[in-house]
């Protein structure tokens, strides 16, 4: 049963996320304050329904792992894609922008499950 730990949970991932991939972005040349801001938005909007899509699957239904893992990050990416695609100034492809973006924030996320 899920409680108000999921609260932290989903706190901490979107926190971490959004640092993860505005990093991203820095570092890979955006620099356009109306796109960073982007980049965060749009981790709010995907992160928490994700996670706490994620979870609710794992307690309820008894889906976990890569089954439910890979269709989440897909929708993720192509939500977000199509964000930076529509109102973004500075993504000259905003689908590769989005996948890597993503494929970081995931891959620190379990590097950082394992350790923790």
């Amino acid at each position: 049963m899920m409680g108000f730990w999921i609260f932290g949970v989903l706190g901490t991932s979107l926190g971490l996320t959004i640092l993860i991939e505005l990093l991203f972005a820095i570092i890979i040349g955006i620099r356009n304050k109306k796109d960073l801001l982007l980049v965060g938005l749009v981790n709010i909007l995907t992160n928490p329904p994700v996670v706490l899509a994620y979870y609710i699957l794992i307690f309820y239904a008894g889906i976990g792992g890569i089954y439910i893992k890979v269709p989440l990050e897909i929708t993720v990416i192509l939500v977000e894609m199509y964000y930076y695609k529509s109102y973004g100034n500075t993504f000259k492809h905003p689908f590769w922008f989005s996948f890597f973006a993503n494929a970081v924030s995931f891959g620190i996320g379990e590097i950082i499950n394992i350790i923790f």
